[in-house]
């Protein structure tokens, strides 16, 4: 009615008055659905909030608050998930682990726990049943962006079709843990001899396509900016080392870390034997960049 009946009607600029007010309105209404619904739906609000090119910044700000909106999976079926892929109790596997997740994503949640030799590590784990939701959703995807693409206002701005490609694409790679712990490997030997970059450890022996084992590098989020200052790190050379990394990525390896949002960047402090370093977790998201 707002957007197609009041415009054929010669009612645009009524339209255009109400446009903010409604379109806000709309993230909230979505933002209130992703949130209780989980999986796929986070995903695209997540998606949907970093693409700044497509949406307007009142929509974006309202979505990018749903990272922060996931609900968690129970210990007793994380539990379960684990015990499934090592086919061993918990226990023989991790010393201790803990039942209260350290962070909850669209696609799993990750808990801290302590290695049976001692060492603490952060534990990735799929939720379960996932795959079948994921399937699901992008289902009911493909065909809203099939009416979509007849909406002139949405259709002349984005390609769709094209953008849900994309984005089921990197979804599904992201349910792959193995991928990642391959990802993460090769960032750690691209930045070996880099005193300033620290890419996290991987423990294959305690990793499948379902559970990640990491080194625990949960040092100062990026944008907690009082504690960096603090730390006595210069937060303009933090944000120059971001910048030139990623240059760095993109043009002369031609491979680079695909999500980086605050939650997967942080800065460690000087130590007795280094100076601060810059920290990227979640390897899920990667990207290529070919010669064509």
């Amino acid at each position: 009615v707002w957007e197609i009946f009041l415009r054929w009607v010669g009612l645009r600029w009524l339209s255009r008055r109400t446009t903010q007010r409604r379109y806000i309105r709309a993230a909230l209404m979505f933002r209130s659905l992703a949130g209780r619904m989980g999986g796929v739906l986070i995903k695209v609000g997540q998606f949907l909030s970093a693409r700044v090119d497509v949406l307007p910044d009142y929509i974006t700000d309202v979505l990018s608050g749903l990272q922060d909106e996931v609900p968690a999976e129970s210990y007793e079926d994380i539990c379960r998930v684990i015990e499934t892929e090592f086919g061993v109790p918990i226990g023989e596997k991790y010393q201790t682990f803990d039942r209260q997740p350290l962070a909850a994503a669209s696609l799993g949640q990750v808990h801290c726990a302590v290695l049976t030799d001692g060492r603490t590590v952060v534990v990735k784990v799929l939720r379960p049943g996932i795959e079948k939701i994921v399937d699901i959703d992008l289902a009911a995807l493909a065909t809203a962006t099939g009416w979509l693409k007849y909406w002139k206002a949405v259709s002349r701005r984005a390609d769709v079709k094209a953008l849900l490609a994309e984005f089921s694409a990197t979804l599904l790679k992201e349910l792959d843990y193995h991928a990642e712990a391959n990802n993460a490997l090769r960032f750690g030997e691209i930045f070996h001899d880099d005193d300033g970059i620290r890419i996290p450890e991987v423990f294959l022996e305690f990793s499948t396509r379902r559970v990640l084992t990491l080194e625990d590098v949960g040092y100062i989020k990026i944008t907690d900016y009082e504690k960096i200052t603090e730390a006595g790190v210069d937060r303009a050379e933090v944000a120059r080392r971001l910048l030139s990394t990623y240059l760095h990525q993109i043009f002369t390896i031609s491979f680079f870390h695909a999500d980086p949002h605050p939650g997967n960047l942080f800065v460690e402090p000087p130590g007795e034997d280094h100076e601060w370093r810059l920290v990227f977790v979640d390897f899920g998201m990667v990207g290529d960049v070919t010669s064509r």
